[in-house]
């Protein structure tokens, strides 16, 4: 209905424009008197000024009279608005009457000022707006209310009617004129009486305020003929209508707000301004162009002589031929064809000729853009180098970037630690260097989509993974500081007893991936102190003593028992050595005794004696070492030294403990899921290092995606995690690492995709359909929440009166939304309910408020006779007889066809009995089928029947007695009696035929040359000379050649075709 009052309203308007003369000349004399002030003298003189043209209104005229040409009204208006003139400063009422028996609801009143300007309360306490309805007439009074108007309040109105599918419009006018004035154009107010206290008909005129006032009036006409001439229009938009043709006026006019139309037209009359025609251009560019990009868009303009010199102009840059810009002459016509337009060509163009010139503008627009490849979740350390990137549908589109909000910008990028990188559809977001501060949510926004991902940045922690230890040398020896941190990058400084130590000849500092060295030769005396290691932006810092072992001479016998010189030596001491695995281990064992001893070392029992690989001995003057080089978990054991020599020998027994990180974690899985929920749970680790397993940390991603989120900072000590705050719908994968003092073991295999689910909502609506004495059927409709899980089915329950006890009816779930119980105690008190079951589980149950009796209600029998066989009902001869027919009633009734009163033959009919309908079937009907069939419906003494009338109709049989009674000339008369046989319907014609006997030959049918006689399998038929044979149910027996032989008086023809049978596969 929308587009019919869009109809009406440029009617309207188009009537305001083109018919102003007409539209005033209709106006009624007294339309406007109610808001002329209390006189009618004055009123009608003021309606004779402005409507010179117009009669002077009677006394005695009747309201016909005064207005011969008043529209009647029409539509659901029983009475338009009119329109009306009023005086500024003075109030106007617009009231119309719409009719209610024309709608079919309660009608919505809209006003309207011009085409689309909706008045309302926020048009300003000035208007207001009153509705009545008088519901014995049915009628709705409507009125709209302009106090104190002024200039602007004139113009086009609308008035709106809407009730659901019905609506209907009407327009009027209001014209808002100066303050009454005389003949002379001084206001009446002017004059006033000479003397005091006198009345106003007392005394003599005075003219002296009226002589005080000209000035003033005259300056008040000069303003209201400029407001009059103005009309509050802009003088650029007064060109615009001077140079436009009379049919743009009222585009014009709704483009720029323009409501007072009449004015509007009354100035551009006075005008009466020539339109210049341009010299040089006989067709301009239109104001602008639009274009999607990639297309192509052709300017034009017509030039009066085709001789002229034209240049175009690109954002006031001449425009030069290329394969971009194509120039074309064709005639008078200039054309600039722009090929495959991108955003640098949307600009101002222009086109000189001489001194003429003309313009447009080309607006390019952008395609859609959508998200191909989101952004995804990224968990990176601090200093780190982040990429995050998106992929859009379209190379070169515009996307803007947003942080928590706030958009980030090219200009912001060169202050900031980040910057944009465009790879055809990619777009990448890179920080070299990642801090803190740039942590957040990050979104992406096209003209076509938008996604979103979040940046977590934490700070990276630093580990140490083998510790300085402090050292004892003797003097010229060599002292070696050594430690490894975790991260390659670090760097560090030594100091000494607090002052940072510089390299020298004799003090060497190396740096060699995660390994720091401080290395001093020839240590003296002085070097003695504490030794410590700081990495460089970590709070960590690494410290050892390097104590001097000064050499006494003593005097030693030449004979001494060998000793192993350790912290815990002799045979029954141990002492145990932990070291962490892919360390290096070195044992240095000093050993006095004369003559030197000899050493052996043994691990368990076995006596190891290799010098050379991972694992070794290095033997040199008093001193006996074990060296492990990266430290495995096969090395931990007990390692035994001896040492001999003629004297004696010494026993020391050493425990070596290498510790590692945990195993994985094993039986990682996901027990149950929820909505945005899983459950995850595992088994500790078969070996646990050598140091028990602290916690655990857990973590997820995105099925397909390479990008691991953590799920916890702190470790998590038990072996069941809840992980929320995932998508629907969408798959996942999790893992899990053991932690211990050593560090993190490798990860734990990924458990199986999985998805985030939710059971559904309740079914709804749930129902008794039916009940009988022992089952009872149920209906409901499905759940209003399903989710990503879809729905497997239903479960029905049932539970007896008094018990807490539900009771399953089905074990399986059943897929449609009704179910029958059977088998319930009859007479009993049940209530039932129904869940939703998916892969998630089962829903909340739906509950009836009500146990149900469990207890049949009789209902009589009643047949439902469909309309087709209340009426006889014909078929042919082999046609099937399928009639079904629908009844009702419980218990289930006892139903019984007859025919003739007889029962039904069992071998032609076949009868199938349900508990709403019976089907009555015969395969193939014959003419004994045709007769009268009695349906009977029966519950104990409640009985309900109905007849079916069958007919089984054939081709009647050939007329008899066909004789020629007469002939003459070329005619004949023939006559005939009726067939003895009309098929069992009524003979409603005959076909005449007549055939020359010469023509008539004997035809013949043969199969294999072997005459077809009088067999059923064979249809023989000839109708107007085309020969037909018919063979009902060919079998491959039938196959063979067949011939057709005519013949008569003058000879015989043949016609032979070939028959195959095949039998389908």
């Amino acid at each position: 209905m929308r587009a019919e009052c869009g109809a009406a309203l440029w009617s309207d308007a188009s009537r305001s424009l083109l018919g102003v003369s007409g539209l005033i000349k209709r106006l009624p004399l007294g339309a406007h008197l109610s808001s002329l002030g209390p006189s009618g003298r004055g009123c009608g003189q003021r309606s004779r000024r402005r409507y010179p043209d117009m009669p002077e209104a009677k006394p005695e005229a009747s309201p016909e009279d005064q207005s011969p040409t008043a529209e009647e009204p029409t539509g659901v208006f029983l009475k338009k608005p009119e329109s009306v003139s009023v005086e500024t400063g003075k109030d106007v009422v617009v009231v119309a009457k719409v009719n209610g028996k024309e709608l079919p609801d309660k009608p919505t009143i809209k006003w309207f000022k011009g085409k689309w300007l909706e008045l309302g309360s926020k048009s300003g306490a000035r208007f207001s707006f009153k509705e009545s309805h008088d519901s014995a007439s049915n009628v709705y009074t409507v009125e709209l209310h302009i106090g104190k108007v002024v200039l602007g309040d004139r113009g086009d109105y609308r008035l709106e009617v809407k009730a659901k599918d019905a609506c209907d419009s009407c327009g009027f006018n209001i014209d808002v004129e100066a303050p009454r004035q005389d003949a002379s154009g001084q206001s009446l107010e002017s004059f006033k009486r000479m003397g005091e206290k006198k009345s106003d008909t007392a005394g003599e005129l005075d003219f002296s305020g009226l002589l005080k006032k000209r000035e003033v009036v005259e300056e008040e006409k000069k303003k209201k003929k400029k407001d009059d001439d103005d009309l509050g229009i802009p003088p650029e938009i007064w060109e615009l209508l001077k140079g436009a043709k009379k049919s743009e006026y009222e585009k014009i006019a709704f483009q720029y707000g323009i409501t007072d139309l009449r004015g509007m037209l009354k100035r551009l009359k006075k005008a009466k301004v020539e339109v210049k025609k341009s010299a040089a251009f006989t067709k301009k560019l239109d104001p602008a162009y639009q274009v999607d990009r990639g297309n192509k868009i052709k300017l034009m303009v017509e030039i009066s002589d085709p001789d002229l010199p034209l240049k175009w102009f690109k954002n006031g840059q001449e425009i030069k031929p290329s394969s971009k810009y194509v120039f074309e002459n064709v005639g008078k016509k200039r054309i600039l064809t722009i090929n495959k337009c991108t955003l640098a060509d949307d600009a101002a163009y222009e086109v000189a000729v001489k001194d003429e010139k003309c313009f447009t503008e080309l607006f390019v627009k952008e395609p859609a853009v959508l998200i191909v490849t989101p952004l995804e979740d990224q968990q990176v350390f601090v200093g780190d180098r982040v990429e995050m990137a998106v992929e859009v549908s379209e190379e070169g589109a515009q996307v803007m970037w947003m942080k928590d909000g706030v958009e980030l910008t090219r200009e912001d990028s060169f202050k900031a630690r980040y910057r944009f990188k465009k790879d055809g559809k990619r777009h990448i977001l890179i920080f070299s260097d990642v801090v803190q501060e740039d942590r957040g949510r990050y979104q992406v926004i096209t003209n076509g989509g938008q996604c979103e991902a979040e940046l977590i940045v934490e700070e990276k922690q630093l580990e140490v993974l083998q510790d300085i230890a402090d050292l004892t040398v003797k003097a010229s020896e060599q002292a070696v500081f050594k430690c490894e941190v975790s991260d390659e990058k670090v760097t560090g400084k030594w100091y000494k007893n607090g002052i940072e130590v510089r390299p020298s000849k004799r003090i060497t500092i190396s740096h060699v991936g995660r390994f720091h060295k401080l290395v001093i030769d020839d240590v003296r005396p002085e070097d003695e102190g504490d030794y410590m290691f700081v990495p460089d932006g970590y709070a960590l810092s690494l410290s050892a003593k390097l104590n001097f072992l000064e050499i006494k001479v003593e005097y030693v016998p030449k004979q001494e028992p060998p000793k192993i010189h350790l912290d815990c030596s002799g045979k029954t001491s141990e002492n145990t050595i932990v070291v962490v695995a892919g360390n290096k281990l070195r044992l240095d064992v000093s050993i006095t005794g004369e003559p030197p001893p000899v050493a052996t070392w043994l691990k368990g029992d076995e006596v190891f004696t290799t010098t050379e690989g991972r694992t070794r001995i290095e033997k040199r003057v008093d001193c006996s070492s074990f060296v492990i080089e990266s430290a495995e978990r096969e090395d931990e054991g007990r390692y035994t030294i001896k040492v001999t020599n003629p004297v004696g020998e010494d026993v020391a027994s050493i425990f070596l403990q290498v510790v590692d990180v945990p195993d994985p974690p094993e039986a990682v899985r996901i027990t149950s899921v929820g909505e945005d929920w899983a459950i995850l749970v595992w088994e500790p680790p078969t070996y646990d290092g050598g140091k028990p397993v602290t916690g655990y940390l857990v973590e997820r991603k995105k099925k397909g995606s390479q990008r691991w989120m953590k799920l916890n900072f702190e470790v998590f000590t038990e072996t069941t995690y809840e992980s929320t705050k995932m998508i629907e719908g969408i798959l996942y994968e999790m893992r899990v690492f053991a932690v211990n003092a050593i560090g993190v073991s490798q990860p734990s295999m990924n458990t199986k995709p999985f998805m985030p689910i939710a059971p559904t909502s309740e079914p709804l609506h749930l129902i008794v359909e039916d009940v009988t004495d022992t089952t009872t059927t149920l209906k409901w409709r499905p759940p209003s929440r399903i989710g990503a899980g879809g729905i497997d089915g239903y479960l029905v329950e049932y539970c007896l009166e008094g018990s807490e006890e539900w009771v399953p009816a089905n074990t399986e779930p059943v897929e449609r939304c009704g179910f029958t119980v059977k088998n319930l105690p009859t007479g009993a008190r049940i209530l039932f309910r129904v869940v939703g079951v998916n892969i998630a589980g089962r829903s909340e149950p739906a509950t009836l408020a009500q146990p149900v009796t469990i207890r049949e209600i009789a209902e009589p029998p009643k047949i439902r006779l469909p309309r087709h066989l209340r009426q006889t009902y014909i078929r042919k001869v082999g046609e099937q007889l399928n009639l079904v027919v629908p009844f009702q009633g419980k218990p289930r009734p006892q139903v019984v066809w007859t025919k003739g009163g007889a029962p039904l033959d069992t071998s032609r009919v076949h009868v199938r009995t349900s508990d709403f309908d019976t089907v009555f079937f015969v395969r193939q009907a014959a003419r004994s089928d045709s007769g009268e069939y009695e349906l009977s419906v029966q519950i104990e003494n409640m009985k309900d029947t109905a007849t079916i009338r069958i007919r089984v109709v054939e081709k009647a049989g050939p007329p008899i007695n066909v004789m020629v009674k007469e002939v003459w000339g070329t005619n004949a008369l023939v006559e005939w009696q009726a067939p003895k046989d009309d098929g069992n319907s009524e003979i409603t014609g005959y076909f005449v035929q007549k055939a020359d006997k010469k023509t008539m030959p004997k035809v013949v049918w043969m199969k294999n040359k072997m005459e077809i006689r009088e067999d059923p399998k064979f249809l023989i038929t000839n109708y107007q000379g085309v020969l037909t044979l018919n063979i009902r149910r060919p079998s491959p027996f039938d196959a063979g050649t067949y011939t057709c032989r005519a013949v008569n008086e003058l000879g015989e023809a043949l016609a032979e075709c070939k028959l195959e049978v095949r039998v389908p596969q």
